[in-house]
This record gives structure tokens, sequence and C-alpha cells, in this order.
């Protein structure tokens, strides 16, 4: 059954709005063939039947004696009563199903020693240097089975799931050859179809340069162009095309051609922009009209206009920056100069092994200086904006799909308050309880 009626919610938080979080005190929705029908106050929307607190019996005397004058409920429901499950949420919270809008989930082996190695005071940059980083997962992620790589990714679906996350967005890029790129694709497309959760897949052949074209990274670019992004056109199921474009990487102009060639296949523009220096990524995302531009530690106050400007969303990803112990992305700053603030856990098995979504919000707010309602609008609706999906999720909204998280606590701050514990304690996505 994929229509329920949550009621009495002790704050129904509906991200609706600009800029607002839109709480409906003791609200209710309700969610018909997977998709969100009414929203309001609970008395206001929902029938006498259900609504009313008191026994049967008792409950013309029971209204009398509060001297309750409840004006009719709107008639909002289209199907007869008992086709609905009806959700209690008195003293909870309801929100938006999360959004984790960068991820690197498909992937094979680990890199624990790594992550000692930078314990110990080794650069990040120094590490890719000694042929580590994103060339030790490739080789990793080459050798891994489909089967494996899948059951793998599976798990770590399961385990955003559990934090609130309904949407994900997925990159390529530990193949950095056709036939791996098209193997993470295809993980990414089967567990789509497989999971509850909506999978939203990027390609990012232009994640490192592998170690066949050392010394050759021009030819490598024309690869990615020639061979690798037709492959994956093909293969379909694709929207966005995505470039690491920063020091020791790829250069600006190699971006540029690369994600062009994408935008001629009919991919929307994210770039991995300016986390090591400041080499101008931001700019060139504002020039393309990109989607988003990601991680953006240190972007110029040039590119911070540009992407204003051209509004393209900034995903900003706190966890990799804790992990490598590196300064935060200017939050501030962007939510000043009006750029809309997304963001994502980037879990990955190098500079950021973690999906946890309540580690992401207490950096967000402690670290970062955003306000809870700011916090929970970069995880919801400008999520949803860095996906373009701004007009189907992301919000509590007639028309919008139900996808719904509700809290095990009284107040959408306790997020950021009830430091990194998970208050998730139901799950919904497209109308279906997925986690109770």
């Amino acid at each position: 059954m994929n229509n329920i009626i949550i009621k009495n919610a002790e704050e129904l938080v509906t991200c609706a709005g600009d800029g607002e979080v839109g709480i409906i005190e003791k609200g209710a929705v309700i969610i018909e063939d997977g998709i969100i029908t009414a929203v309001g106050k609970t008395e206001e929307i929902l029938p006498e039947t259900i609504t009313d607190i008191a026994p049967d019996k008792k409950r013309k005397s029971y209204r009398k004696a509060l001297n309750i004058n409840r004006k009719p409920a709107r008639k909002v429901l289209h199907k007869s009563e008992g086709e609905y499950r009806v959700i209690d949420a008195s003293g909870k919270v309801v929100l938006p199903g999360f959004i984790d809008s960068h991820t690197h989930f498909v992937f094979g082996g680990y890199r624990a020693d790594e992550f000692n190695w930078r314990l110990q005071g080794m650069p990040y940059v120094e590490i890719m240097e000694q042929g580590g980083g994103i060339v030790n997962t490739v080789k990793a992620t080459r050798q891994t089975d489909f089967s494996t790589l899948k059951e793998l990714a599976r798990k770590r679906l399961d385990s955003l799931l559990s934090f609130g996350v309904t949407t994900v967005e997925g990159k390529t890029g530990y193949g950095l050859n056709t036939e791996t790129e098209l193997k993470q694709l295809r993980v990414m497309k089967e567990l789509d179809e497989e999971h509850s959760l909506e999978v939203v897949k990027t390609f990012l052949g232009a994640h490192a340069f592998p170690p066949e074209y050392a010394g050759n990274h021009d030819a490598y670019v024309e690869q990615v162009i020639e061979e690798q992004l037709p492959a994956v056109t093909e293969e379909g199921g694709v929207e966005f095309i995505d470039v690491f474009c920063d020091q020791g990487v790829f250069s600006i102009e190699q971006a540029r051609k690369i994600l062009q060639a994408g935008q001629r296949q009919g991919l929307e523009v994210k770039i991995h922009a300016d986390e090591i220096a400041a080499v101008g990524a931001a700019e060139l995302a504002a020039e393309l009209g990109a989607v988003s531009a990601e991680h953006l530690l240190r972007i110029s106050e040039k590119g911070i206009r540009g992407m204003a400007d051209r509004g393209v969303t900034a995903v900003l990803l706190p966890l990799t920056a804790f992990s490598l112990k590196e300064e935060y992305a200017p939050a501030r700053k962007l939510l000043e100069a009006g750029v809309r603030v997304a963001a994502g856990t980037d879990l990955n098995p190098g500079s950021c092994y973690s999906e946890s979504i309540p580690l992401l919000i207490a950096l967000l707010t402690l670290y970062m200086g955003l306000t809870p309602a700011e916090a929970l609008r970069a995880i919801t609706i400008n999520a949803a904006a860095a996906l373009n999906r701004e007009d189907k999720i992301g919000s509590i909204e007639e028309g919008k799909q139900g996808d719904l998280v509700i809290l095990d606590a009284p107040s959408y701050t306790h997020l950021s308050y009830h430091i990194g514990v998970n208050q998730v304690e139901k799950v919904i996505k497209k109308g279906q309880i997925i986690v109770a």
C-alpha cells in the first residue's frame, strides 16, 4: 500500500518556499499512489474519524467539554479511509526525505593504510604522488567482479537509507577505462531498479589520470571524449558529466573540453572544483552554466560571484575536509553572495569513508556556520536542485513524490542539537514505508 496518512506531527517541516523550512505544528500529510496530495494542519485536512483522539462513544461530549468548534475538514481524501495506512506522529518531526547529492558509493577495495598515513601527517597530495589516492581504488575496482561490486554498493545504500537518505547521487570514476566505467554504471542502474533508494547517475571518467597514461595526459582526455563518453551515453541512464578540475588533476582547458563534449551528448555539467587550490574551476562552472560545483574549499571571490550570477548550486562536502583536516569551504560567503548551498557526504574509500548524515549536519552547523534551517535545506530542497529534481523531491508539497523521514524528536533542530546521533525512526519512499 502506498497510500499513507501521517497526522499530528509535532512539526511537519515542509522545506517549501524560498529560504524557509516551513513548520506546520500538529501537521498532516496525505500520500496517494506515492504522490503527496495534501499538506496542512491535521484538524483542517483530515476527517474527524481520523483526527479525533477521543473514544468513539464519548466523542461528542468530549469535544463539547473541551469547547472544540472544529471546522469541517477539506475533502482531500480520494479513496476510502480503509485504503490508507495511518501513522500517528504525535511528538515527532516529519521532514522531506534526505538527499545525498555527492557520493562515490560504487568502489572496490579500501584504503585504511592511507588514512593512517594522513594521521601521521602525510598530505593527501603527497599520497596521490606516491601512487595512492584515486588510482589505488581504480586498481581494486577494475579487479572486483560485477556481483561483488554490486553487493558492496548495496550495503552502502542500506546504510545511507538508515540515515534517512531517499535519493543519492552516484559517480563513476574508479574505472578510468571504458570497461570499468560501464561496470560501475551498470551496478548503479541495477541498484536503482532493485533498491528502495533512487540513484542519480553521473559519469566521472575524468576523475584522475590512470597510470597507463602517465606523461600523456592529453591523450587520456581524448580517450574520455572519444571512447568512454560515447559508450556511457549509449548505455543510457546517465544525467550528468563531472570532471575533477584542480591542481594535479585536470586543467581548466582539459576540463572545459571534456565537459563541453558531455554537453553535446545531452549531459548536464557538474564539476569537482577548487578543492586543493584555487584554479578557477568555479569560474568554469559559471561559464558553462553547470548545475553544481562541488567541494569549493579554495574557491575565489570571482568564482563565488560567477556562481551566484549563473545560478550554480554549491555542493559542500564537510566530511571530506574533516577527514583530511583541511579548512572548510566558505559556506557563509557563498550564502551571503546568493549562492544556493547544498551538501553531500562524498562517501568514498579514500578522502572520506563516511555516509553519516548526523556527522554531516554537525559539521555544517558547528564548524561551517549554517543555521539548523540552512543545514536542513542543504540536504533536502537545495540538494534536489543540485540534481535537477527540485520539481519532484526535496520538499513536502502537493504533487511531489512521497519521500519522507520521521524523526523520534520533538523538533527538527534536534538534528544538530543531538550531536552525531541518528534520530530517524521511519523512512518513506514513494509512499512506501521502507524503514520502520
